[in-house]
């Protein structure tokens, strides 16, 4: 529990007041109403103004938390046989500028997202002011039947993003938001350059792991192959093992290679 709420870390009442004053008073908001998302997320401290400003705010106890994710990250994808591809923001202030970049060129190439305001510094604190979607539900809160059926436009989605010369490094079901039918992405994160085609496969290699839980193998990987080829499947394999072993993920990872090979046999 100590590990988990260090992790997890707080803000002092204090500096989030100023944060939300400061936000508040850029937008022309007098008196406003404030939520305090009791989201499990360590990166960050997520507010709600007047149920349509989203507020990501980002402490230097996030940007470490972010430091340690990112070199189990690049630890783990070293274990495939790959060099690891995540970077790493040094200030929480890159962090927010980050993030708000990619959902910039997410939504530039056609991918819904929600709007991207502004990534601020207020106190030593990066702030991120995105969009609030309001009734949103998160892709693994649906029916098992509407699940199926958005499967494929998330790899299509997915396939998009790689076109483009992007890749999302961290695609969880709860990263999928739905909203009436259409599907927005959050949360992306940044890869090198130099790593983007182990990227692309490791971006797969989630996809899978997000859908078997849900709709199960078969139809999993008959999704994935609406948007990707077999050896492209084939090349997420590399990754799997290491998906299925962080706590976000837990997929039936023997049931999708036995899918994908029973493909390119």
């Amino acid at each position: 529990m100590e590990v988990r709420r260090f992790l997890r870390g707080r803000i002092d009442d204090d500096r989030l007041d100023r944060v939300i004053t400061d936000v508040a008073e850029r937008y022309g908001r007098e008196e406003p109403s404030v939520r305090c998302l009791d989201a499990d997320n360590w990166l960050s401290t997520p507010v709600v103004v007047d149920e349509d400003l989203f507020l990501k705010v980002i402490s230097k106890q996030n940007s470490l938390v972010h430091a340690l994710i990112t070199t189990g990250r690049n630890l783990g994808v070293f274990s495939a046989g790959t060099e690891g591809f995540f970077e790493h923001f040094g200030t929480p202030y890159q962090m927010a500028t980050h993030e708000l970049e990619a959902t910039e060129r997410m939504r530039e190439i056609g991918l819904n997202a929600p709007e991207p305001l502004e990534a601020l510094e207020i106190d030593g604190l990066g702030i991120v002011v995105l969009e609030y979607l309001p009734e949103f539900r998160p892709l693994d809160e649906l029916d098992r039947e509407t699940e199926r059926e958005l499967a494929p436009e998330l790899f299509a989605a997915l396939r998009t993003m790689h076109d483009h010369g992007l890749a999302h490094g961290d695609l969880r079901a709860e990263n999928v938001l739905i909203l009436d039918g259409d599907l927005y992405f959050i949360d992306a994160t940044n890869v090198e350059s130099r790593g983007r085609d182990d990227a692309r496969s490791y971006d797969v290699a989630c996809g899978l792991a997000a859908l078997e839980p849900l709709i199960g193998p078969a139809a999993t990987v008959d999704a994935a192959a609406t948007a990707y080829t077999t050896a492209e499947l084939l090349a997420a394999l590399y990754f799997l093992d290491f998906v299925n072993i962080r706590p976000d993920h837990d997929c039936d990872a023997a049931a999708l290679k036995g899918e994908i090979e029973k493909r390119a046999t």
